[in-house]
């Protein structure tokens, strides 16, 4: 990102949340870096630098305001960004993949090497990759100090630091603070539970989102109530598995998202947040995005492109629902994850805050593994038929060996034409994977029959046309209009995938 000193400034002067996340700024005569919607008294002009990180402003030798904290700031989409390949592996490491990797591991992750990595980080954020994970280590710890009652033992090594006296050392070298002096500073009387807060940049549309979810809510894993969104989840930090449960509810005052998590994923805190910002589109660049689209965006502003905490899930989902209603759909899935899914533990549903009138939270949803290896008795008692079971089996076989992967990370075409090679995966099927598995912001389900009704066209191609316009951008597109026309999926997850049937007709429509 090129920061024009200028602009910046008018931004901190003015707290523009627009710019929150964007870039920090260092302000020399304090030696602190905030966020430019920070609410202390704007400093002078010639006080202040500007940095597109916070490791970049940390390396410059500043320390984070306890005010307005740098680490509740919202972050890049992938599509913000140009440098797609810097910034997954920078939101690999928020996440806290280098807690069990090193530099190394990450460049085969994201799928360069080690030197390139390196040339590309220092490129696009100025500082090197050790550096920026060291800044997202001490941040994350500083949360932990600020707004959980964790002990100091369970911070450190949940932040990702080996030792106690390792983080003690560092805390004290880059902040000039211990972390009891730190923890001093948090609110009294904090109850014993992890809550977090998430920033995004406004407007947020929190009510079509849950209107999304709600329809598609499946018994057993998710509620929806009011505001409020529930549900389960598995996470993965190297050969440790945590299970535990999620609570989201919007703060609009604050612009924040206030995120519950279970006392059992307190090792699992970066990952499980990546996983909300994922599913919320929290990255999101709403004045970008809503002036694009123009007069489709402006009767609900703020839209985000729904995304999933696990993006095989998005893909049975999908493929189960092909040609059914949503309710058939939904009890389908139920079943299928009471039979299939993997029982929470007591353990990990204590303190789980009840939902009147909602059935209660009994697993997380199947692995690719125990789908690949359920027997098809237990697919045809669960619902599914022959067809989807043989689309489901072959591919969780491709997600097991590697061949396909489904998270913000993988190639969207390379991964769409993937899709569409396994037999009951057609172009509808493969296009909604990518929209919310993928979050690939240009997704589009040309063969939506929905959707060319509302847009009053009768080929693929002349949805191509009639959409051109709405490039690189058309997910949130497709989002909108079926919001706005209450179209399916948005009554009925997801509506017959012409392309799922091979018929005769749909390939000569696809040669149109």
């Amino acid at each position: 990102m090129n920061l024009d000193p200028d602009t910046c400034y008018k931004a901190v002067a003015s707290h523009d949340r627009r710019f929150d996340g964007r870039f920090f700024v260092g302000v020399s005569s304090t030696g602190i870096y905030c966020r430019p919607i920070c609410a202390v008294r704007t400093p002078r002009r010639e006080n202040c630098t500007f940095y597109d990180t916070a490791a970049s402003a940390e390396k410059h030798g500043f320390r984070p305001c306890l005010r307005c904290r740098p680490e509740l700031a919202p972050g890049h989409g992938l599509a913000d960004i140009s440098g797609r390949l810097a910034q997954a592996a920078a939101t690999l490491i928020d996440e806290g993949f280098m807690a069990e990797a090193g530099v190394a591991q990450l460049a085969k992750r994201i799928g360069v090497t080690e030197r390139h990595l390196r040339r590309l980080f220092d490129a696009q954020f100025g500082v090197s990759v050790l550096e920026y994970a060291q800044t997202q280590k001490l941040l994350l710890a500083k949360r932990l100090l600020t707004d959980t009652t964790l002990p100091v033992t369970q911070v450190a090594l949940a932040a990702g630091f080996g030792s106690v006296r390792r983080f003690n050392d560092v805390l004290r070298q880059r902040y000039g603070l211990t972390p009891l002096a730190m923890r001093r500073r948090a609110a009294e009387g904090m109850a014993d539970q992890l809550v977090f807060e998430l920033g995004y940049r406004p407007p947020l549309a929190w009510s079509a989102l849950l209107a999304f979810l709600g329809v598609r809510v499946v018994d057993g894993i998710e509620q929806v109530r009011g505001d409020v969104y529930l549900r389960t989840l598995a996470v993965d930090v190297g050969a440790q598995r945590h299970l535990g449960w999620v609570r989201l509810e919007h703060v609009p005052k604050r612009t924040v998202l206030r995120v519950t998590l279970s006392g059992t994923l307190a090792h699992a805190i970066p990952q499980s947040l990546g996983k909300v910002r994922r599913l919320c589109d929290l990255g999101c660049r709403p004045d970008v995005v809503d002036r694009h689209l123009g007069d489709l965006a402006a009767d609900v502003p703020g839209m985000r492109l729904p995304g999933t905490f696990d993006g095989f899930e998005i893909a049975v989902r999908a493929i189960v629902g092909q040609v059914i209603s949503v309710i058939q759909a939904r009890r389908i899935l139920t079943r299928l994850v009471s039979l299939a899914g993997e029982p929470l533990p007591p353990k990990a549903l204590a303190g789980l805050p009840p939902m009147a009138g909602q059935p209660p939270l009994t697993h997380v949803f199947p692995t690719a593994q125990a789908l690949a290896d359920l027997p098809d008795a237990v697919y045809r008692e669960a619902g599914v038929t022959p067809g989807k079971l043989r689309t489901i089996r072959a591919l969780a076989l491709r997600i097991v060996s590697g061949e396909i992967a489904l998270d913000p990370l993988a190639p969207p075409e390379e991964t769409v034409a993937r899709l569409r090679e396994v037999d009951g995966i057609g172009d509808w099927t493969a296009q909604y994977i990518a929209m919310r598995a993928l979050g690939w912001p240009d997704a589009f389900p040309a063969t939506d029959y929905a959707l060319r009704k509302v847009l009053a066209v009768s080929t693929v191609r002349a949805m191509h046309d009639r959409t051109a316009q709405w490039a690189p951008w058309r997910a949130y597109a497709a989002i909108h209009l079926w919001h706005r026309y209450g179209t399916p999926p948005a009554s009925g997850e997801p509506m017959a995938d012409p392309s799922a049937d091979r018929s005769e007709d749909h390939s000569k429509e696809q040669a149109a």
